[in-house]
């Protein structure tokens, strides 16, 4: 079995298991789960050490980390939220411009910060102190799995490419107990990244520092990828540069 094959084999075991122990919200499958007790897990995060220092955040826009959006908002911090598959030109939005009209719960959802939240390219956004990314499996060593279309590893990529991701930032998730897996090599490519520290509703795993994630790695992306994302078209190394 190939590593893909393998991620999914991996993905599809853990959407039922949590289906099955009535883990989740929703139904999971083909997505980054909304786990029950999502917000125990977004409370527990918010007094680590880690998140008291950030000041800047960038988080995923599914609904198991709407509750990580809201107290980005209710503490005061800025918060940056990815455009769902990147498909505009400036892919994020800056949320907190529009708390004078909606509450941080409500800013918080993604319809509401699609709807009303600026969109900004990279050279808008500062550096960020964290990072928050949802996640189908992980293990404690902080390998991830997403739900497998891999535009968290492009946001990453395009962040770090502009400078706005570095050692310093921590790379973070919250997941349901039933997510962090007793497995020690769980399949990774060249484009993964791993996290500093997973937190679930029960517990906080700080992760050994691992290799930092990289820029894009353009020769891994096929042509109609690159072509459906208007920021990495933009970027896109010419031939012979």
């Amino acid at each position: 079995m190939n590593v893909r094959d393998r991620k999914q084999e991996i993905r599809e075991r853990v959407w039922a298991l949590l289906a099955t122990t009535g883990s989740v919200v929703s139904d999971p499958h083909g997505r980054i789960p909304n786990f029950a007790s999502a917000a125990a897990a977004a409370a527990r995060l918010a007094v680590t050490s880690q998140w008291r220092a950030a000041r800047v955040i960038k988080c995923n826009p599914d609904q198991a980390q709407e509750p990580v959006r809201a107290q980005t908002l209710r503490d005061g911090k800025q918060l940056y939220m990815a455009v769902p598959a990147l498909t505009e030109t400036r892919p994020f939005f800056h949320v907190n411009p529009i708390l004078g009209n909606h509450a941080p719960e409500d800013a918080a959802t993604s319809a509401v910060a699609a709807a009303h939240a600026p969109l900004v390219d990279l050279e808008a956004m500062g550096h960020i102190d964290l990072v928050v990314s949802g996640c189908t499996a992980v293990n404690g060593a902080g390998a991830r799995l997403g739900k497998g279309a891999g535009y968290a590893d492009i946001e990453m990529g395009l962040l770090v490419e502009a400078g706005l991701v570095d050692d310093a930032t921590v790379l973070a998730t919250t997941v349901h107990d039933l997510q962090v897996l007793d497995i020690v090599d769980l399949p990774e490519e060249p484009h993964d990244f791993r996290l500093d520290l997973i937190v679930t509703p029960s517990q906080v795993i700080a992760c050994p520092r691992a290799q930092r994630p990289g820029g894009i790695n353009w020769a891994l992306l096929p042509p109609e990828k690159v072509a459906a994302i208007p920021a990495l078209a933009a970027r896109q190394p010419q031939a012979g540069s």
